[in-house]
């Protein structure tokens, strides 16, 4: 083997294993993030209305700490654990000074440069968001001078309690005619309505390639496709058909036409992730060396064997539920509107720039490694699915019992 041969051996066996680490960090702190919704509308008077949906347990943990409130912790938890709604509306009804406080000093409204006041438009309301509790709490501003240049600002966790480790806020409104989203976060907390178009698409973009550059499930998966694929036609064709499977689901799911549990969504995906690199350790088995076999050179036609088709046929089927994991992680519920459309479009853009820029990193330096040594291209895609079909069955059994 030679001394080029080595070093890559060496580079991509450290890339997978960093790849490993941050999927282990990844499942553990699976369920740390959190989403924070809000909607804007006009109100009596001018005033504006902004009804936010937030975590219950996280946010009835973060209220109390920050208003040193230990009684709306005891009773806020001890609703959460019976998961009785009623409940649960009651604890925060009982403490609504130290509920709305924590509220109102990290999410605010301007207009014009100039702060508007809030007060309680209503009682809080629970439900579910995908399973989990939410809390809606509708406040209405009172702007200085009128409406003006509205903007919105939103700190809402994570806090002092250290266990959230990231939070966005997924803004949508209907003022004056105009209609529109944005996504919020810790780099980004604040946006304004009079925002150009490219400015909150945007944002979308980047927040769907940093959603599967932190999920590493949906990287593993794509490390799966690439480890398993012999030549350019082969990763061609089923990044395109995970591409068009789950950009179907992510669509009907993120206009609320299809509804899948998150404890159904979740499992799959982890299994998914084993089945597609299991695949190709079964291809390793069957044909020993031959699994690397590639195509001559002349041969440009897409043609597949019985086991290539049945391959696509997998990954597509996964990338059905793919597409409503990613769904989740944006997780509007808008009504229906060009605007949104297009947001959810550049979400999806985003998620695909970033897969198309792994696949071309990654699959040209196993092709070359594979054309140097068959030998070595064997042992690195064999460890890769080794490790990645590992990951997955871990994962599915820990998402089967979490849920």
């Amino acid at each position: 083997m030679s001394h080029r041969v080595r070093r890559a051996l060496v580079g991509l066996t450290a890339t997978v294993i960093a790849f490993l680490c941050a999927g282990q960090r990844s499942a553990l702190a699976h369920g740390f993030t959190s989403t924070v919704y809000a909607h804007l509308a006009p109100s009596e008077g001018g005033r504006l209305r902004t009804t936010l949906e937030l975590e219950y347990d996280l946010f009835v943990v973060s209220a109390a700490d920050s208003e040193h409130d230990e009684s709306l912790f005891r009773e806020g938890t001890s609703a959460f654990e019976s998961g009785d709604a009623g409940e649960q509306a009651a604890a925060l009804e009982a403490h609504t000074r130290s509920a709305v406080s924590y509220v109102t000093e990290r999410f605010s409204v301007t207009a014009a440069g100039k702060a508007c006041t809030p007060s309680q438009a209503g009682g809080f309301r629970t439900g579910e968001r995908e399973g989990v509790p939410y809390v809606t709490l509708p406040l209405d501003w009172a702007c200085p001078g009128g409406a003006g240049e509205q903007s919105v600002r939103s700190e809402l966790f994570p806090d002092a309690e250290g266990y959230v480790k990231g939070v966005k806020t997924i803004v949508t409104y209907g003022i004056d005619g105009r209609s529109g989203s944005a996504a919020l976060d810790a780099v980004h907390p604040s946006f304004s309505l009079a925002q150009a178009w490219y400015e909150r698409f945007w944002e979308f973009f980047r927040l769907g390639a940093e959603h599967l550059l932190t999920g590493i499930d949906h990287i593993l998966f794509l490390l799966a496709l690439i480890a398993g694929s012999r030549r350019p036609r082969e990763i061609v064709l089923a990044a395109t058909s995970f591409t068009l499977a789950h950009s179907v689901t992510f669509m009907l799911a993120a206009l609320g036409l299809v509804d899948v549990p998150r404890e159904i969504v979740e499992p799959v995906i982890a299994l998914s992730i084993a089945v597609v690199a299991g695949w190709y350790l079964w291809r390793i088995c069957r044909r020993g060396d031959h699994a690397m076999d590639l195509a001559p050179a002349g041969r440009r036609h897409f043609d597949l064997d019985r086991a290539g088709w049945m391959r696509l046929g997998v990954v597509f089927c996964f990338g059905l539920v793919h597409g409503l994991g990613f769904a989740g992680a944006l997780g509007i519920e808008a009504a229906w509107s060009w605007t949104l459309l297009w947001s959810l479009l550049v979400f999806n853009t985003g998620i695909e720039a970033v897969q198309l820029a792994i696949i071309a990193v990654v699959f040209p330096l196993l092709l070359r490694l594979r054309r140097r040594s068959r030998r070595a291209g064997l042992w690195v895609t064999g460890a890769i699915s080794v490790g990645v079909s590992v990951m997955g069955l871990v994962w599915f059994v820990q998402r089967l019992s979490g849920f």
